[in-house]
């Protein structure tokens, strides 16, 4: 099939094409590179069409939709803290960036649009596990808020034009090729300082994680049964809390007696805009077959060895230099 990945060059997206691609389907990729690198799929240069366009200012995007019957959208302003210092950049990037791919793919006939949600759309939900039925969908920041905006009009134009429309829920996910992120910031910060970790919030924040391979899994097998536009909630089937999110990546840089510093952060929260409390029911993808394959901790020290791999790596290829 002949499939469409915006920001496929990310961290959720090369991983995405990386599985497209040796599923056996004609790829083409649209990203501006303001957070993906070029690095990560390189592997497929030559084998996919690659355009680098930024989708908030690109006159015609039907251009890159010849013959494409499935879009996956997950170009975007991923960082959830960075909507409070700028709300508009967000808001381009989100929901107007949705727009003008959502037109396009109406307009050039695309038959499925996939789109990568997220956890902070509910706010902080009162029902945990949040099922997708939950409400009313009240979210605190406005990263949250501008998927839930884009949710509602790929909901409108499902209908209008007859796509079939996923509408990807996501907790945290993790691993390889991240950018940013509690694992992220927690390996570098202590690449800097072994003995000290700076944590956001309380230490008391819990969450569901889950690794990258299992949220590519979950999107292949949502996009094969959709119908229609639908919510699936996509996550580990447990959670932790930031304070055994960080003894694992301890554990993984094989460091001892680190030192916790806790921030406090907003009522115990990272930031303001943080939901505290994230634990989403997966109930809807099991009905469906998917189940992920590792838990909430299990996830966590995958990416964190990855992650840690990684870094070490970079610097020793700065040395060389």
């Amino acid at each position: 099939m002949n499939v469409l990945v915006t920001g496929g060059a990310g961290f959720i997206g090369s991983h995405l094409v990386d599985r497209l691609v040796a599923d056996g389907h004609d790829v083409s990729v649209i990203d501006n590179m303001s957070g993906g690198s070029l690095e990560f799929i390189k592997g497929h240069i030559g084998t996919i069409d690659l355009a680098n366009a930024d989708i908030t200012t690109e006159t015609d995007l039907e251009n890159y939709m010849e013959g494409v019957e499935a879009v996956f959208h997950l170009a975007a302003d991923p960082d959830v803290r960075g909507g409070f210092d700028r709300p508009a950049h967000q808001l381009d990037q989100n929901l107007i960036g949705t727009f003008n791919v959502l037109e396009a793919s109406a307009r050039s006939g695309v038959r499925t649009f996939c789109f990568t949600s997220t956890s902070t759309v509910y706010g902080n939900a009162t029902v945990v596990p949040t099922p997708e039925d939950y409400g009313p969908l009240l979210p605190i920041s406005v990263y949250g808020a501008t998927k839930l905006a884009c949710e509602g009009l790929i909901s409108a134009y499902a209908d209008n034009y007859g796509i079939d429309a996923p509408l990807f829920r996501f907790a945290n996910v993790v691993g390889p090729r991240s950018t940013h992120g509690v694992i992220f910031d927690f390996v570098h910060k202590l690449r800097r300082n072994p003995a000290d970790l700076e944590i956001l919030g309380d230490g008391s924040q819990r969450k569901s994680y889950f690794y990258i391979d299992d949220c590519v899994e979950a999107m292949v097998h949502g996009w094969r049964v959709a119908k229609g536009a639908e919510a699936f909630n996509i996550g580990s089937a447990d959670t932790i809390d930031v304070t055994r999110l960080a003894d694992i990546v301890v554990d993984v840089m094989g460091l001892r007696n680190v030192w916790y510093r806790y921030t406090g952060g907003v009522r115990g929260a990272g930031w303001k805009g943080d939901v505290k409390y994230m634990h989403l029911a997966i109930d809807r993808m099991r009905a469906l077959g998917w189940e992920p394959e590792l838990d909430s901790s299990g996830a966590v020290r995958k990416a964190a060895e990855r992650i840690v791999g990684e870094v070490e790596a970079a610097f020793a290829a700065k040395d060389r230099k």
